[in-house]
């Protein structure tokens, strides 16, 4: 099948590029115009998305070409996009960079051919002049069919832009389709040992309201709206789903437990699960619920809050007892232990579900993309089931099980990983649904299970 889509990733030459605030400027500006943008990120990060949710109102989605087979990101891009006027989708890092020192795959470059989408490169203008021209046009020619179409000048004066697009222009061909100045008020700032959400970036409304204005006055949006309607037709194939049974799935969401796909989500929905959300920092106790996911965030941040919150650990340590069908990615992993040392050397009392200890470190431990296969059959798999997962964490723990086996792309390095029988999968790894679905097939079912015996055992009461 095919769908006309418009358009347009935004990339850079490397990360601190600008990327974000610029993106998030343009969907505010379109937004004004009384536009309907789609927004994705490429790649697994969890943090830009959900700016580009609070500029846009809509859920953003991930697209990423290491966790999701190709044809998946082609179907998930015109699955998202259809009642869109356009797609924008936010390259990760440097356009090129892909998996290891050498390699574009999974790249933001990648999922621009995969995709067929136009590239804009966002180019930071301060400290060069004619350089910016011969770094523009290396990316232009260092692959094939490079798919950029223009660039936007970062950090750049309103009295040099002129000077600077003439240059760049005559130098590359290449069209500079506007520019964005420095705004230090405006800039979404990071914490020591990892970025700030969305959710804790004070007057943000404020921010990406004025981010619109400035990008309304200094980009070219009709030619940024042009580029993006000429992108191909993109092919793809529907990815049927089968509807498996009703249970009822609570999902920890608050400012300590925030890393979702949401197209992983919606996946589980499809299946049949309604989804009830909770917050292990204010709820006293969880909902009503046939299975149980914790995501990942920022635990160790809130680590007083969780631990204070002794009501709902209880509520949480029981339904584990219960055997509750039970997902839990990184900081829910973490917060399933017993306790969670903090950057400052603080111990917090977290759930005890799962016996050892949480701890923080000054490094990434284990960070990347890896291939997880099972060892047994657990809640998300049979034995030798294999999916692809990411590690984000500067914490590490003294009970990372020995379910499944991680193995890093690129680099002859493997580890066991992963706290998993019948009901349970804990561990640092996150996973996106969609790049195997028998995984989330098997979570239901394991849900429907729960239920079922469930009901048998109120029945006999």
């Amino acid at each position: 099948m095919k769908a006309k889509i418009p358009r347009l990733m935004f990339s850079a030459f490397n990360s601190g590029g600008g990327k974000t605030t610029i993106t998030c400027a343009i969907l505010q500006a379109l937004l004004t115009k009384g536009l309907t943008p789609a927004a994705f990120k490429c790649g697994p990060d969890y943090i830009d998305p959900m700016f580009h949710s609070e500029v846009t109102g809509v859920k953003a989605r991930n697209l990423d070409v290491f966790l999701l087979p190709e044809g998946v990101c082609r179907y998930l891009l015109v699955r998202n996009s259809r009642t869109a006027d356009l797609a924008i989708l936010e390259g990760a890092m440097g356009y090129y960079d892909g998996l290891g020192a050498d390699s574009t795959t999974a790249s933001s470059y990648h999922l621009a051919r995969v995709t067929g989408t136009p590239v804009v490169l966002i180019v930071d203008g301060k400290g060069s002049s004619l350089s910016l021209a011969a770094l523009i046009q290396g990316f232009i020619r260092f692959r094939p069919e490079s798919n950029i179409r223009g660039i936007i000048l970062n950090r750049l004066s309103p009295g040099m832009f002129p000077l600077y697009r003439k240059m760049i222009e005559k130098e590359t061909g290449i069209p500079v389709l506007g520019y964005f100045p420095y705004h230090k008020e405006l800039s979404l700032a990071s914490r020591h040992l990892g970025l700030i959400t969305a959710a804790e970036v004070e007057d943000l409304r404020e921010k990406t309201v004025r981010l619109g204005q400035q990008a309304a006055g200094t980009i070219d949006l009709a030619a940024l709206l042009e580029i993006a309607a000429g992108a191909e037709d993109i092919r793809y194939e529907d990815q049927p789903v089968l509807r498996k049974g009703e249970v009822t799935v609570a999902v920890a969401r608050d400012k300590a437990f925030c890393f979702y796909y949401q197209d992983s989500l919606e996946l589980l929905e499809e299946m049949g699960a309604k989804i009830r959300y909770f917050s292990p920092l204010q709820d006293t106790a969880l909902p009503e619920c046939d299975g149980l996911i914790l995501g990942g965030g920022y635990p160790e941040v809130f680590a007083r809050e969780l631990a204070e919150n002794t009501r709902m650990k209880a509520s949480l340590k029981a339904a584990l007892k219960r055997r509750t069908p039970c997902l839990a990615e990184c900081g829910g992993f973490m917060y399933l232990l017993e306790e969670i040392t903090d950057q400052e050397g603080k111990h917090h009392e977290m759930t005890g579900a799962i016996r050892g200890k949480a701890f923080m470190t000054e490094k990434l431990n284990r960070f990347g993309y890896i291939t997880l296969t099972s060892g047994n059959h657990n809640l998300l798999s049979e034995k030798g089931g294999q999916i692809n997962a990411h590690e984000f964490h500067y914490s590490d723990s003294t009970a990372n099980g020995s379910a499944f086996q991680a193995r890093k792309p690129t680099r002859n390095m493997e580890w066991d990983c992963i706290q998993a029988d019948a009901n349970l999968f804990a561990g640092y790894p996150h996973l996106h649904l969609w790049g195997n679905i028998r995984f989330a097939v098997s979570f239901v079912e394991k849900c429907i299970a729960y239920r079922s015996r469930k009901r048998k055992e109120n029945t006999k009461k």
